[in-house]
């Protein structure tokens, strides 16, 4: 009896900690909710976990040992084309990597744009990133974050949702009434979509954004090579010249743009390695996380 009561209480306090790792972004309702999302999927393959029509987004909290963090913080925003999010391969795997350099980690399961779930869909996602950007901060003594050390990654879609919020964070698109900054101390980009203009858009990123038949000014505003300023944050990129899905070309506009803009700004190619690789690209013994690593210790965002 005794030992069935020992087993039953570390069994409580094991979900209590589980829980205590993922938050809800919005525990008091989700703003821009029309009130008829449809159910969560998550497919797993190969262990790889994707999950689909996501409404009620959440935050899952990696922290590094006490002894060896930072005070560094990252929000991670994986990819999947605005219609999954790429959990394994572009969330827990990085958050993982960043922890072992002492960073928090903190992975986004931002909304799936939605007509159906949504009021304005265009807002939708970036709503979820500033909100995470803002938690952060709001609760970054809790978590050992320094507040000025704040910075933003993301893949693919998830790349272009982390440069919309390192783009466009003088515009709350949430209550934030504390007054909290919404920009991103530093942005790392991975073979992001950038550009959403006819030649160098992803299709699919962008017609679940913004529709199938975009107005020109919507495009321009969510083309975020084309909103650069000076205060835009220093930004890492990386991008393989083989890509097939997302074309290099809007990794190297938006260098481009930060360079004209005067903002630090450094960009890796590497020929090969296609869309998606995640931490490894195969096709080099060249770790673009270390390349980041390096940076940030440049920047002093890591101490």
């Amino acid at each position: 009896m005794k030992k069935t009561l020992v087993v039953c209480i570390i069994m409580l306090g094991m979900l209590k900690v589980n829980a205590q790792n993922v938050i809800p972004l919005y525990p008091n309702g989700v703003p821009n909710s029309t009130g008829n999302a449809g159910e969560e999927t998550k497919t797993v393959t190969n262990g790889s976990i994707r999950y689909g029509q996501i409404s009620k987004p959440s935050l899952e909290i990696w922290l590094p040992p006490a002894g060896k963090a930072s005070g560094a913080a990252i929000v991670i925003c994986p990819g999947g084309g605005y219609s999954i999010v790429s959990y394994t391969n572009e969330g827990t795997s990085i958050a993982e990597a960043f922890n072992k350099m002492g960073v928090a980690a903190f992975i986004l399961k931002y909304r799936m744009p939605s007509d159906i779930s949504m009021k304005d869909k265009t807002i939708g996602p970036l709503q979820d990133a500033q909100t995470a950007i803002k938690i952060v901060r709001q609760r970054a003594k809790e978590w050992g974050v320094d507040t000025a050390r704040v910075g933003i990654i993301g893949f693919s879609a998830g790349g272009h949702l982390a440069s919309t919020a390192g783009t466009h964070f003088n515009k709350a698109v949430i209550d934030n009434k504390e007054g909290i900054s919404l920009r991103p101390d530093f942005m790392i980009l991975g073979y992001p979509v950038i550009n959403l203009t006819d030649s160098l858009m992803h299709q699919g990123s962008r017609t679940n954004l913004l529709g199938t038949s975009p107005p020109a000014e919507l495009v321009t505003l969510y083309s975020n090579d084309l909103q650069v300023t000076k205060r835009t944050p220093p930004t890492l990129l990386f991008h393989a010249g083989d890509d097939k899905t997302v074309k290099v070309a809007n990794s190297i506009r938006f260098y481009e743009s930060l360079l004209r803009n005067g903002v630090p700004a450094e960009l890796h190619l590497y020929p090969k390695g296609g869309h998606g690789f995640g931490l490894y690209n195969k096709t080099t013994s060249d770790l673009w996380i270390e390349r980041v690593e390096n940076w940030m210790k440049a920047g002093g965002w890591i101490k």
